[in-house]
């Protein structure tokens, strides 16, 4: 497929996924899949038959891509040293070069936390850029901010929370237990952890002011 082709793509970090759900991701549905690191060593536990396109890393630590391009044909290897920024973030900064337009983001969370917790920011941080969205085996993750609403169909007492990356005005809500008003939310004061949806319809989310982390979950 040919660059201005390309629409969707897939990352994958080493975070935690779960096995049961590995195989319910289907990797043939994405124009891209770039893997990061050593994060490759797990790669088929996908048990798919699409090929990564892409591995992407600083590969310290004795890592040798190049056993993985003989495994895996035309892979296309991004060495990427630089430390001020992580993977995700440099995997980002590469799939945008590529005229990708929505990232799908699988095992960025779970394990260390302060992976988990840097990756989830990283949504606000490219949220002008780029849609992105984290899945996992409990959650669902996105970012919006005053020019990015969120609307979608979810079932009957869904958990969604509402998380603010330092403080975000102007929040209101439809279709949910504990609906906002025009409210502000704050980092550190008041967050909007575990709402419920009211009845199987769409949630409606927007803001004002600042970048919004909204997550739906299940036990």
């Amino acid at each position: 497929m040919k660059q201005n082709e390309l629409k969707n793509a897939v990352i994958i970090g080493n975070g935690d996924l779960g096995i049961l759900f590995n195989k319910k991701i289907n990797l043939l549905n994405f124009d891209y899949c770039l893997v990061l690191d050593s994060a490759i060593t797990n790669y088929h536990l996908f048990e798919t038959k699409k090929n990564p396109d892409g591995l992407l890393g600083d590969f310290d630590r004795a890592f040798d891509a190049e056993i993985w391009q003989k495994k895996y044909n035309n892979l296309e290897i991004i060495h990427t040293p630089d430390q001020e920024k992580t993977d995700f973030e440099k995997g980002i900064e590469f799939l945008l070069s590529k005229n990708i337009t929505q990232i799908t983001g699988l095992g960025l969370t779970g394990k260390r936390m302060d992976h988990t917790f840097n990756n989830i920011s990283s949504l606000a941080k490219y949220n002008d850029a780029v849609a992105i969205e984290l899945l996992d085996e409990y959650s669902k993750i996105y970012c919006i901010d005053q020019y990015k609403s969120f609307k979608k169909m979810l079932a009957q007492q869904t958990i969604v929370s509402l998380l603010p990356i330092g403080k975000v005005e102007g929040i209101t809500t439809k279709n949910l237990a504990y609906n906002l008003e025009n409210e502000d939310l704050e980092l550190g004061v008041r967050t909007g952890s575990s709402n419920a949806v009211i009845q199987t319809d769409f949630v409606e989310i927007t803001i004002t002011k600042g970048k919004l982390i909204i997550m739906e979950c299940k036990d």
